[in-house]
């Protein structure tokens, strides 16, 4: 899906030859497209000293290069850190890092924007490869450590610095953990030190990727960077059953798409009346069980009588509640009842595939050859005799 390299070599672009920066967004969900690359400053106005590094995961900063060096999107950076250096990969240039800061509410004479200190050689990118190969053996070791200690806690990804003397070991718990003697013991047996963090559980799938239920790549793991908070009220809203093991997700919480048509079915809420509202008439009064959303229509039966169903429109049901309380009478549902026609749609058989019908292999089988040559032999009386 992505492209094998984006980064440039000796100025020109390789990979998708979008120089890092991919029109169709595939090469990582954190991308953002430089929309102001191709636009002149105005006359008198500084160019931005501050580049967007983005490190391994979901990490990003932003630090203060020098004016001596020229650094375009995709260049490894060896960039400050708290002990040592770490490596990243330069995501953003330009004017649009103004934008990126005031968004994220990031003053450019901050002094927490840390610098950039050069170029990465190719000793720091042996290093800082060396490091990164160690992860996945780190990580494994990690939770046999976890384990013995009766830790009830899971260590899902581990993240290196680039000078390979610092690692951060992201994990998932319920509850409070006291991994103390954990980082003594990792401490210890990798001769590095350690920085534990803890993640949600969404933040963990995010992480591992996987397929959902709808047969694509998980959105957390692809383009979805912001985590809101999921109720059981939006599966009501949209008429869903209550079944958690269709309504969670990989992470074990409510999906997130839940959320992506929930402002068009509030707003298409708006005009039915509440199913607790029920109609009073001179016959009885009707309850509701069912709507539809997208028909309009709404379901009502009287008490005592819950076989039979009459079909309201959303006009009728809030005239008739209207009436209600102007106190008017109503004499029953069956004068607003509302009948849908339902078309049946014509059958047509075609054979798209240009298969055979499938009850080829009822029909009964030939006879072979063989046993028809010999019923002549035994018919023909010239060779009986």
């Amino acid at each position: 899906m992505s492209c094998a390299s984006c980064s440039t070599s000796d100025g020109s672009p390789r990979g998708c030859k979008s120089n890092g920066t991919c029109g169709t967004d595939s090469c990582n969900k954190l991308t953002v497209f430089d929309w102001l690359s191709n636009m002149q400053l105005p006359n008198g106005q500084e160019a931005c000293n501050i580049v967007e590094v983005r490190f391994k995961n979901s990490r990003k900063a932003f630090y203060r290069k020098g004016k001596d060096i020229s650094l375009s999107i995709g260049d490894l950076v060896a960039t400050e850190a708290q002990s040592g250096h770490d490596i990243g990969q330069v995501t953003l240039t330009g004017e649009l890092v103004r934008f990126q800061m005031k968004k994220k509410n990031v003053s450019e004479k901050s002094e927490e924007i840390l610098k950039i200190y050069r170029k990465a050689n190719q000793k720091d990118i042996d290093v800082w490869q060396a490091a990164r190969d160690r992860e996945e053996t780190i990580q494994k070791r990690a939770r046999e450590m976890a384990i013995y200690l009766h830790l009830e806690m899971k260590i899902s990804d581990v993240e290196f610095q680039g000078d390979g003397s610092k690692a951060t070991f992201y994990y998932t718990a319920e509850k409070r953990v006291d991994f103390r003697q954990l980082i003594k013991d990792m401490a210890q047996a990798f001769i590095i030190r350690v920085d534990m963090r803890q993640i949600g559980l969404r933040q963990e799938a995010a992480r591992l990727g996987g397929i959902g239920s709808c047969g694509r790549e998980l959105c957390c793991s692809t383009w979805l960077t912001d985590f809101r908070s999921v109720s059981t009220s939006a599966a009501r809203y949209q008429q869903l059953s209550l079944n958690p093991q269709k309504l969670a997700g990989q992470c074990g919480k409510l999906k997130c798409c839940l959320n992506y048509e929930l402002d068009s079915y509030r707003n298409a809420l708006k005009s039915f009346p509440k199913m607790e509202t029920k109609l009073q008439t001179e016959k009885g009064v009707g309850v509701c069980q069912k709507i539809d959303i997208f028909k309009g229509h709404l379901w009502y039966a009287y008490r005592g009588e819950w076989m039979n169903w009459h079909l309201l429109t959303t006009d009728q049901a809030n005239e008739i509640i209207s009436m209600n309380k102007a106190k008017k009478p109503v004499s029953s549902l069956e004068d607003y009842a509302h009948e849908e026609k339902l078309e049946a749609p014509e059958k047509a058989f075609e054979n798209v595939v240009g298969q055979d019908s499938l009850n080829r292999f009822d029909r009964p089988k030939k006879k072979k050859g063989r046993n028809k040559s010999r019923s002549r032999k035994n018919n023909n009386p010239k060779k009986n005799a």
